[in-house]
């Protein structure tokens, strides 16, 4: 006879992301992510979830943290690869926002990911560094890093992404 499993709870709560859009409408996206990073504008309701927070942010770069948790894990034991693809996405994106005038806004077109080792409770703090590699008119294309506090390489990614400006 198997005994019953431990039942684990979490709860969190999160403010109205569309509030916090169009109260920063008018704010370039540099100023925005160092409010945000300050704790000034509230964080993302993705980032409240996974836990995940913006550490770093310089024009063309920023830096997100997580620490690997059980309630990251996928069915066979270990960090879900959704999670590395939402850190990989966030910090491409940001690194692109962070160049953005006021009024200007982006999507992501693509995220390309190569995952290279795994994450687990055990691994300790994690950072994701995104970069800007090059920014146009219309698009944009980040790259950005996994890897953990001695420096190892966890995965690695690059997105374009479209950049939507006001008329």
């Amino acid at each position: 006879m198997t005994a019953e499993p431990i039942a684990r709870e979490r709860s969190y709560t999160w403010t109205d992301p569309a509030e916090t859009a169009a109260a920063t409408r008018d704010v370039d996206g540099l100023t925005f992510l160092r409010s945000l990073a300050a704790g000034a504008i509230p964080a993302a309701p993705i980032a409240t979830t996974l836990g995940m927070t913006l550490e770093e942010v310089e024009e063309g770069r920023v830096v997100f943290g997580l620490e690997p948790a059980e309630f990251h894990y996928n069915p066979i034991g270990s960090v879900h690869g959704g999670v590395y693809a939402t850190l990989l996405d966030s910090a491409c994106g940001c690194a692109v926002h962070s160049a953005l005038p006021a009024g200007a806004r982006y999507t992501s077109l693509d995220l390309s990911v190569k995952f290279l080792r795994g994450l687990a409770v055990g691994t300790g703090p994690v950072r994701c560094e995104g970069t800007l590699v090059h920014l146009g008119r219309s698009t944009a294309l980040a790259e950005a890093r996994l890897t953990d506090a001695a420096g190892r390489l966890y995965a690695h990614a690059t997105s374009s992404c479209l950049v939507l400006r006001r008329p």
